[in-house]
């Protein structure tokens, strides 16, 4: 997009009418509210929907299954971000693939609350990842379409808009949990549903006198032969899976776990495929070629970090429901209510670490360092969940507090890792690839949930202190190695600080 195109929608916005913002961001603030509203509180009960029994309002599959199911999910999540932003750049623009998004997510929640059904809980999936895929990486692009290049307020309207989300993620479990523990999950879902509903609501009645021209401008649209190749191949594509799926299924060679495992590969090869495409092209310089080498360490220790993070809805979430006391203090706990631990951690802990960096200034720990900190403290997160077990028993409930504990101290980490990892995503990347870079940044949390489809395999009641120590063991691990590579990393990464 041309720099007169980005002024001419600048111009555009009304910059004035949302706390000194203008005034879209109080569109895209309670669009994205209710959408994340919807999706986390669609995923807080989601496991529990899988492999509760039929008899519970449940679908009745196997824990494993279910847990396995629920990281895989996850990980297409990320990946369809790859796919939504590409359609927004070559097709028909960012504004409509937010609009098209919620419609697919909000009829992707309506069909989650057809209760017992798993045709349609699976026709739900589809429909939520690819509305994801299409909303959340483009309402925030959005955001900074409306904002010069030197706008001041750039920075603090983007903390606005994520405390939206953070704010969505923490209320929503409350409900659907309650919903959950009261009246079965389709009322949860339904309640997911509504959310998403009324976030379309806000974005369609307000955009037009708020957001001007943002998100109407295809940046690099699709010429008349582009059309015509990826329309051929798409077709190409969709006859080819048909085919193969049209044999495989009815043969019993295409099942769950030979997706699972397909995904999986996937989580692996697509992040490798940009790291190799990304360095050894001509259009990368010879100081951009020794960055991608010091961003290799960094996306690993990622995608450990979030390997332990986003168990906080598989996992825990199953041992939330079976092995924590949820009578505590006279109050009946739902173990749904724990999902809003992480987003009620970041909406309190966030300006006391940006005040933190502040302050540090000159003296505050290198990029590496903080990956290190952040990768400790999600180790620690596991040691910290096995001590309850050890100390009363596999059988025993332990108190809830032991769990509050573990997310309070992975958010550490996640503080430490998560935006100090896109704040280095954008000044490593080389100049010719900082969009797709952004886009490798979110494969490392596909890449982690895809992991967590093989690992979560592996937990059990009878493994439970083995499984924590273990992951735990193996993060704090990495994370001493990546303190010590620290100041060659460092070195590689020529003057980013």
């Amino acid at each position: 997009m041309s720099s007169i195109n980005k002024q001419k929608i600048v111009d555009s916005v009304p910059q004035k009418g949302f706390f000194g913002h203008p005034k879209g961001l109080f569109t895209l603030f309670f669009t994205e509210f209710w959408e994340r509203f919807s999706y986390y509180g669609m995923r807080a009960i989601l496991v529990y929907y899988m492999y509760y029994e039929v008899s519970k309002g449940g679908l009745g599959l196997e824990e494993g299954t279910a847990l396995a199911i629920m990281s895989i999910y996850g990980s297409l999540v990320y990946m369809s971000g790859v796919i939504g932003g590409w359609l927004a750049d070559r097709i028909f623009g960012t504004s409509k693939a937010v609009f098209y998004g919620g419609i697919l997510i909000m009829f992707g929640h309506i069909a989650l609350s057809f209760p017992g059904s798993l045709s349609m809980f699976f026709v739900s999936m589809v429909l939520i990842v690819l509305g994801t895929g299409l909303l959340k990486p483009n309402v925030s692009t959005v955001v900074g379409e409306m904002y010069a290049e030197n706008d001041t307020r750039r920075d603090a309207a983007f903390s606005i808009f994520y405390m939206g989300i953070n704010m969505g993620a923490f209320l929503a479990p409350l409900l659907t949990g309650a919903l959950m523990k009261s009246y079965g999950f389709h009322w949860g879902f339904a309640l997911a549903a509504i959310g998403m509903f009324f976030g379309l609501v806000v974005f369609l009645i307000t955009k037009k006198k708020s957001l001007g021209l943002a998100g109407t401008y295809v940046p690099n649209p699709l010429n008349a032969a582009e059309k015509k190749k990826y329309g051929s191949l798409t077709a190409l594509v969709v006859i080819a899976l048909a085919v193969i799926l049209g044999i495989t299924i009815p043969n019993g060679m295409f099942t769950l776990d030979v997706f699972i495992n397909l995904v999986g590969i996937f989580g692996i090869l697509a992040p490798t495929i940009y790291f190799i495409i990304m360095y050894r092209s001509p259009k990368t310089t010879a100081t951009e070629r020794s960055r991608v080498l010091a961003y290799i360490p960094l996306f690993i220790a990622a995608v450990m970090f979030w390997a332990i993070q986003e168990q906080g809805s598989t996992i825990l979430a199953a041992y939330a429901d079976k092995r924590t006391q949820l009578d505590f203090m006279g109050i009946e706990i739902s173990p749904a209510w724990f999902q809003s631990l992480n987003p009620l951690f970041i909406i309190l802990l966030a300006p006391i670490f940006a005040g933190m960096w502040v302050k540090l200034g000159d003296r505050q720990p290198t990029i590496p360092q903080k990956f290190a900190m952040g990768l400790l403290f999600a180790g620690l997160s596991f040691l910290v969940i096995l001590l309850p077990g050890y100390f009363s028993g596999e059988d025993a409930l332990v108190s809830p507090l032991w769990l509050v504990l573990s997310y309070f101290i992975v958010v550490l980490g996640e503080l430490m890792l998560s935006p100090v990892g896109l704040s280095a995503t954008t000044k490593l990347a080389p100049e010719a690839f900082s969009a797709q870079t952004m886009s490798l940044w979110f494969l490392a949390s596909a890449g982690a949930q895809a992991l967590n489809a093989q690992l979560v395999r592996f937990y059990s009641a009878d493994s439970e202190m083995l499984y924590f120590g273990s992951i735990g063991g193996a993060a704090i691990a990495l994370s001493i190695i990546l303190f010590l590579l620290a100041p060659k990393i460092q070195v590689f990464m020529k003057g980013v600080k």
